[in-house]
């Protein structure tokens, strides 16, 4: 299963992650916080042939500090865009409920033990650009 991260021009909020120390949940904290943590995030778990359950894990979730500047060199920007991202994963594996017959019922998604402000990899993330 692959992540998603959206890197943004100069300023990035990336992945949902949270690590080692734990994010107070207002969202004034929330707005102001600049870094990488695991937090709890909620989705919908969903397979062809079988129902969805919503699944409470923990995810990557932060603002890393991103820079550009321009050089008089091609390519006339120097870029600096870290991503909040997984530094440790665990796999965890859940039985969806009411599948078809025939239907692995099974689903397995990765969870966050720790998570980094760092580049954003093709081998484990969808790194987006706009």
């Amino acid at each position: 299963m692959k992540l998603t991260c959206l890197v943004l021009g100069s300023g990035a909020l990336l992945v949902l992650c949270v690590c080692g120390s734990v994010l107070s949940t207002s969202s004034e904290n929330l707005r102001t916080f600049v870094g990488c943590a695991v937090r709890e995030f909620t989705f919908l778990a969903r397979k062809p042939g079988c129902r969805g359950l919503r699944i409470t894990t923990d995810a990557c979730w932060g603002r890393c500090k991103t820079w550009e500047k321009p050089i008089l060199q091609p390519p006339y920007i120097e870029a600096h865009h870290r991503v909040c991202t997984y530094k440790e994963t665990r796999q965890v594996t859940v039985q969806l409920p009411h599948c078809t017959p025939g239907v692995n019922p099974f689903y397995t998604y990765p969870a966050a033990v720790r998570c980094e402000c760092g580049g954003c990899s093709t081998a484990t993330t969808e790194c987006e650009t706009m």
